[in-house]
């Protein structure tokens, strides 16, 4: 007599649990709490998110395998086709895994330096240099090789309960975005530093809005930091293509990585400094240019290579060389002579460059005359990380413009308690797609206006504050006064009536 066999059921309601975004910002403070005490987090944020980075891309590529071999139904052949058409590549000694299993080993360092190495060569075009700036076998910044062993072992201990699969995060841009979440709080933690390599994410919005960005377009970073500005650029539209170029070896890592974690296809990010060495060219070795330009220099820069570009092979200096301490001109020009006929840039600026003189005025004065300069937007104080002072954003567009719009938004702030945060973003584009004046926030000047005022665009020169004088209609007034007196005594009758009933 045959046995029956009991046949499992399995209840098809029941899902794997979701990775959540709460779950992922605990294992990520509890691995900045592993380096606390040991280094400044402007050091230790590189460490942290590297390892976010290397579990992400383990994570996937085990569940892509499993896929492939499922589709390949056995046949070798089939399996390896499939494999070599994956986005980037593993191997069994460049996984998370491999550390984990490894996390025991005195020289845990330098097995996680040769994991970074193997990712880099098995995917060059994507990752090529992106660690050459981090060291897990550092003793200088990570101790002795006891002390060095127990915080990497720690560090991988924080990630390994953590389930990457896409197919089981609570939602697509999960990892992206805890990602970007903890350069932000870097950023804020790291004062003057941490404003270097991140653009607050309301001023990023407005800056991607303000420009215009439409399907299918190349946009331009040429100060890119950690790709913050890019990315909001990049959700403007769609199939658009990205090009960037840091100078800051540890911050364009961190772009790279920012990019593939937001599934951004074929970013072209580039490492070198934009003024003395761009790297964006086209086929004839002259500056690339695009239709959207987008950026937040480094305000005022001191050592921009004033020297060495006396003699610029590009002739971006056309409209006069920038004075050798101060390098906000010379980004500007920079991205005037990357820039399209008929294409837009918007960056932030300084309100320095809006009325300073000498060679800045002069090279001012020929841009408002070329009729480039479309907008200036007055920000409000302490909105960037590492500098109080208020800012300002500048759009050009190579076309002629005859008029500029000046916005005074220095009252669209939220009260912080270190740092301000942008605010009525709608109100600002209104004004400045609307075109016309609005008392006390925006003026749309003429070019021989802004002549007679020498070509200085301080806003409040333009923009005065709302007139606060209260217009009282005197006639009105005394029929409310009225109405209300009439109400009042009828109060006090029904009152009095009241009190005479109960006797009092």
């Amino acid at each position: 007599m045959a046995t029956a066999q009991k046949v499992e059921q399995t209840d098809p309601t029941q899902q794997t649990p979701k990775t959540t975004t709460a779950q992922i910002n605990a294992k990520l403070w509890d691995a900045c709490n592993t380096f606390r005490g040991l280094m400044d987090g402007s050091d230790y944020k590189d460490y942290i998110l590297t390892m976010l980075f290397i579990k992400y891309l383990s994570d996937t590529y085990t569940e892509k395998i499993t896929e492939l071999k499922a589709k390949s139904c056995g046949i070798d052949s089939v399996y390896k086709a499939l494999l070599n058409q994956l986005d980037f590549k593993l191997e069994a000694h460049s996984t998370f895994a491999y550390l984990q299993e490894h996390k025991n080993a005195t020289n845990l360092g330098e097995l996680i330096n040769t994991t970074l190495s193997s990712l880099e060569t098995l995917n060059k075009e994507k990752l090529e240099g992106i660690f050459n700036h981090i060291d897990f076998n550092n003793p200088s910044k990570l101790g002795d090789t006891q002390q060095r062993n127990t915080t990497l072992k720690q560090l991988i201990n924080d990630f390994s309960s953590l389930d990457l699969r896409p197919s089981c995060l609570e939602n697509k841009d999960i990892i992206g975005d805890a990602y970007e979440y903890l350069i932000a709080k870097f950023a804020s933690d790291s004062g003057k530093k941490g404003g270097e390599f991140y653009t607050p994410s309301m001023v990023s919005v407005l800056l991607a809005e303000l420009v215009g960005i439409k399907d299918g377009e190349e946009i331009y970073d040429p100060t890119c930091g950690s790709g913050s500005l890019l990315l909001k650029a990049s959700q403007k539209g769609t199939n658009n293509f990205i090009y960037g170029q840091e100078k800051n070896a540890q911050t364009y890592a961190l772009c790279v990585m920012n990019m593939f974690l937001h599934n951004i296809p074929n970013p072209k990010i580039k490492w070198g400094d934009v003024l003395t060495n761009p790297l964006h060219l086209d086929a004839n070795g002259d500056l690339r240019r695009f239709s959207k330009i987008v950026a937040n220099p480094p305000f005022s820069l001191d050592k921009w290579g004033y020297d060495e570009l006396k003699e610029d092979r590009f002739s971006r200096f056309n409209y006069g060389m920038p004075p050798k301490s101060k390098g906000d001109y010379a980004f500007l020009l920079h991205m005037i002579k990357s820039l399209k006929n008929g294409g837009t840039l918007g960056v932030v600026m300084p309100h320095g460059v809006l009325f300073r003189g000498s060679s800045e005025g002069k090279i001012r004065a020929s841009l408002i005359k070329q009729g480039y300069l479309k907008a200036i937007i007055g920000l409000a104080s302490n909105l960037f990380y590492g500098t109080s002072i208020p800012a300002c954003i500048m759009i050009f567009s190579k076309e002629q413009n005859e008029k500029v719009i000046f916005i005074d938004a220095s009252s669209c702030y939220e009260k912080g308690k270190n740092q301000n945060t942008l605010k009525d973003i709608p109100k600002i584009l209104k004004a400045y797609h609307g075109n016309t004046d609005i008392n006390g926030f925006c003026k749309v000047v003429s070019l021989d206006e802004i002549e007679q005022n020498d070509f200085n665009l301080n806003i409040p020169r333009y923009v005065a504050a709302e007139d606060e004088t209260l217009q009282i209609n005197y006639a009105e007034l005394k029929e409310q006064i009225n109405s209300l007196n009439a109400k009042l005594e009828l109060s006090n009758a029904k009152l009095q009536g009241y009190l005479k009933e109960l006797g009092l």
